[in-house]
């Protein structure tokens, strides 16, 4: 037996009945729609086989004893939320202590606000591809941020996204919806993990929507550190008004195979965009990443660096595309892919791509392909260094350059941890 689009889509009822109309049209948009396989150029690269292999059930909603404390960064004491399986977790989140005009919670917490998250949650371009489709087919629940116009918060808001083993391969389809009104500005920290390890494989779709108001400020860094059993797709679309400033950072370290789809999308002039990736793997794990800046407006600025360090038989993939238009006139775009290969069957499949009929703009775009130097490994051994050590600190100096653009201090620490634990060859 192999999965079907029919058995991915959670059959939960809607808490909110204004959720219907979004599920409907959701599931409207699967009845045209089938799991996408090589033949399709979106996924040539990625191998969807050991999603198509398996059957999935959805969890249980009763939330299984779990212990967080490794997990909880020190710098959110009064601003995190926490999710268990897809359910909310109110006893391990902490959102009592926010100021006024910023709210951080669940989608019932939000309906009783009076927040009009059906104004938002569904909206972005982009709701047909298939697998945010099946998540939004099933929504059921949602991460909630919310900041009114004119509000800074200075601590970053956490948001964990929690799956535990259980008896059977479960799929979950997070999702979250971040609203800053204009002139607001927030960090967040958003990380998927697991809490055992687990020789079943579970899939974890997660979509993560983003509007950002005029002149608002948006630092977000997305953490997937999934158990190496997992299956993890996942989408972050953002929509930005004018001057509106978005930096992104991704950080793909587990799952056996993961896909983060990242979509940003200008819908007003002078916008800022920077998006900072890392992609760490080993031994059999394929980690891909899809981006897509679509610049509709003039004077635009991105920047985009994403780095990926692949051991042994692992597979990195890494597809970007900046569509710079007739309309989007005095843009300032550049695109580097940047890739360290530790081992001779270790894989790299690059595409970053330039889409410009603008005349009057500034853009670049490149990828590199490389390997440890040995007269860089010798040099080291000649400051007394062990070849090993050698090597740990190469791929250091490789990933630091993505870590350090990490705002919270802690994050920092833990990828830096991370990093000396992945061992070349």
């Amino acid at each position: 037996m192999t999965a079907t689009l029919t058995q991915l889509i959670p059959l939960t009822p809607p808490s909110n009945p204004q959720l219907q109309d979004i599920r409907t049209q959701a599931a409207a948009y699967l009845q045209e729609e089938t799991i996408p396989t090589n033949k399709n150029e979106e996924w040539r690269f990625t191998n969807l086989s050991p999603l198509l292999a398996q059957i999935f059930t959805a969890p249980s909603l009763k939330i299984p004893l779990v212990n967080i404390n490794n997990f909880v960064i020190s710098e959110a004491p009064d601003s995190r939320l926490v999710f268990v399986n897809g359910v909310y977790a109110p006893e391990h989140s902490s959102i009592a202590n926010l100021p006024a005009g910023v709210f951080v919670g669940n989608l019932a917490a939000a309906n009783d606000a009076g927040l009009a998250v059906t104004d938002y949650l569904g909206k972005q371009p982009g709701g047909e591809e298939v697998f945010t489709a099946i998540n939004t087919a099933g929504i059921n629940e949602a991460a909630v941020i919310w900041f009114e116009k004119d509000c800074t918060y200075l601590a970053p808001i956490q948001l964990l996204f929690i799956t535990t083993v259980e008896d059977t391969a479960i799929a979950t389809h997070p999702r979250t919806l971040v609203v800053l009104e204009r002139r607001s500005s927030a960090t967040i920290v958003q990380e998927y993990l697991s809490i055992s390890a687990s020789s079943d494989t579970y899939f974890n779709n997660s979509v993560t929507e983003i509007w950002l108001g005029d002149a608002a400020n948006l630092n977000h860094t997305r953490i997937q550190n999934e158990d190496i059993t997992a299956i993890h797709i996942g989408k972050t679309a953002v929509s930005q008004s004018q001057h509106s400033s978005y930096t992104g950072n991704s950080i793909d370290l587990g799952a056996k195979l993961s896909r983060h789809n990242w979509e940003i999308f200008q819908i007003g002039a002078a916008t800022e965009t920077n998006l900072n990736g890392l992609a760490m793997v080993n031994g059999e794990q394929e980690s891909d990443t899809h981006s897509v800046i679509a610049l509709t407006k003039p004077h635009g600025i991105t920047n985009q660096l994403h780095k990926c360090i692949v051991d042994d038989r692992a597979h990195a993939i890494f597809n970007g595309k900046v569509f710079v238009p007739q309309a989007a006139q005095q843009t300032n775009a550049g695109q580097l892919n940047r890739n360290l290969l530790l081992s001779s069957t270790a894989k790299i499949d690059t595409k970053p791509q330039l889409e410009i009929t603008a005349d009057n703009v500034k853009c670049s775009h490149g990828a590199t392909v490389s390997q440890l130097e040995d007269d860089e490994i010798f040099y080291l051994q000649s400051r007394g260094l062990d070849v090993e050590t050698a090597k740990i600190l190469l791929i250091n100096a490789f990933a630091v350059e993505i870590i350090d653009r990490i705002p919270v201090a802690s994050i920092r620490e833990k990828l830096a941890v991370a990093v000396k634990a992945f061992k070349a060859n």
